[in-house]
């Protein structure tokens, strides 16, 4: 089964300490918690143990990523939650199972939950490093759409290209 902490470390490596940007839709933000998501949190004070906490209840563990055999496609669900909301991570678990296929059972409901069917998907996809180029293809498609949408938010993109092209398979 994966681990938290390894995925945990490589995330927090990536997110880094507190940052106050204007340009940064999640306003103030420290290890990649946002004061948007946690809007009672001291954001400036919080530190490494708490934000462990928090990504392990509201990122690890309702993602049911404990539940993957697989470290280095739990660690990249998980990076993805983490900058692009649980919701969406899920979304692009689901379609990049959907399109390399490898796994015995009918296609995935889209549907934005990690739930018994997509971790059965994805303990048994035969191809997981075609898994792990499609997660990061579509993550990437998230990127560039919300570039489209926002030419202010390009400033952040060569950051999110390296969320795509980064190994997590070490944390």
């Amino acid at each position: 089964m994966a681990e938290f902490v390894p995925a945990f470390n490589h995330t927090v490596g990536v997110e880094g300490g507190y940052v106050n940007d204007p340009d940064d839709p999640g306003g103030e933000t420290k290890y990649g918690i946002s004061k948007r998501s946690y809007p009672d949190l001291d954001i400036k004070n919080l530190d490494i143990n708490d934000a462990s906490v928090i990504y392990f209840k509201d990122f690890w563990k309702r993602l049911n990523l404990d539940q993957v055999n697989n470290q280095t496609i739990a660690a990249e669900v998980f990076d993805t939650a983490v900058n692009c909301g649980r919701f969406k991570a899920a979304e692009i678990l689901q379609r990049s199972l959907n399109m390399v296929g490898g796994y015995p059972g009918k296609r995935l409901s889209v549907d934005g939950k990690i739930g018994p069917k997509t971790i059965q998907a994805i303990n048994n996809c035969r191809y997981p490093e075609a898994l792990l180029k499609c997660l990061n293809g579509f993550q990437f498609e998230h990127y560039y759409q919300i570039v489209k949408r926002d030419i202010s938010q390009r400033k952040w993109f060569r950051g999110w290209l390296r969320r795509v092209w980064e190994d997590h398979s070490e944390g």
